[in-house]
């Protein structure tokens, strides 16, 4: 594991589009179960336009949040968007109810995504598509298939992938460039520990989602003391283990509480020593 004691807190997407690493992710802004239109969406709209006002200028959604809610939510509480705001958007979930996620890599259904995504984000260009999943039923390549066309006439800049291994990686990148993966990594879970060293090598960025599970107990003792250390809270720590863990890595941190919001930022602060990283990693 890296220790480097100096962290940049930006990152290039494509070595081209500079972003802050503490983003956030929209996903809490929708109903139960990731489902429906958020409970209290003038209190959305302002966590929103806070995490912008703060500074975050990459924002993480999906078409199938809500589905579809979520990214018109953006739309109506940040347009016009800011010239350096990166909206980040995912394809390739069915959604037929409440914490129900089916992958569905159609190529068909993979451009209606695309499309409603311009759509409702109200933009003509996506800065980031990142397909959910693969599809066990049809090939990727077949799934990729619009998603390269997409690129090719402007539809969007740069593409990701989600929940992915190595040979996913690379058999993608057969049909397209990939400049991001989004895995679930945290400090508690680290099943996809190779694939943060991978990305690293390859200059893709990687992006943890559900990345504030604080794992074991044993772990938790730890996080307490070094979060009592630094006056900071447990989650504080475990954003500051993630950001010094390694330079790729973006955070998508998401709440529906803008105090809350300005806690996670704040783990962008605190320099974590040599001893308190490497305590946290064993």
């Amino acid at each position: 594991m890296s220790a480097d004691s100096k962290i940049s807190l930006t990152y290039k997407i494509g070595d081209e589009i500079e972003i802050k690493r503490l983003g956030y992710g929209a996903m809490q802004l929708t109903g139960s179960g990731v489902f429906g239109e958020v409970a209290d969406r003038p209190n959305a709209i302002k966590v929103l336009q806070e995490a912008v006002a703060s500074g975050v200028n990459f924002i993480d959604t999906a078409d199938a949040y809500g589905p579809h809610f979520n990214e018109s939510l953006i739309a109506d509480a940040l347009q016009p968007y800011k010239h350096d705001l990166v909206i980040a958007t995912k394809g390739g979930f069915n959604r037929p109810g409440p914490n129900e996620w089916v992958p569905n890599g159609d190529p068909k259904f993979i451009s209606e995504n695309i499309e409603g995504s311009l759509k409702r984000l109200k933009v003509d260009t996506i800065d980031l598509w990142q397909l959910h999943r693969f599809d066990p039923k049809i090939p990727v390549e077949e799934t990729l298939a619009p998603v390269a066309e997409a690129v090719k006439t402007g539809k969007i800049k740069y593409v990701g992938l989600s929940e992915v291994n190595i040979e996913q990686i690379e058999r993608a990148e057969k049909v397209i460039s990939i400049v991001s993966v989004q895995n679930l990594y945290n400090l508690g879970n680290r099943q996809w520990e190779e694939i943060v060293d991978y990305t690293a090598k390859k200059g893709q960025a990687f992006i943890p989602w559900y990345p504030l599970a604080s794992g074991p107990q044993k772990l938790a003792e730890k996080l307490g003391r070094i979060a009592a250390d630094h006056k900071a809270t447990t989650a504080q720590i475990a954003l500051a283990w993630l950001l010094r863990r390694s330079p790729n890595i973006l955070l998508i941190p998401g709440t529906k509480s803008i105090g809350h919001l300005h806690e996670n930022l704040k783990a962008a602060d605190i320099q974590l020593t040599d001893e308190e990283f490497e305590q946290l990693s064993k």
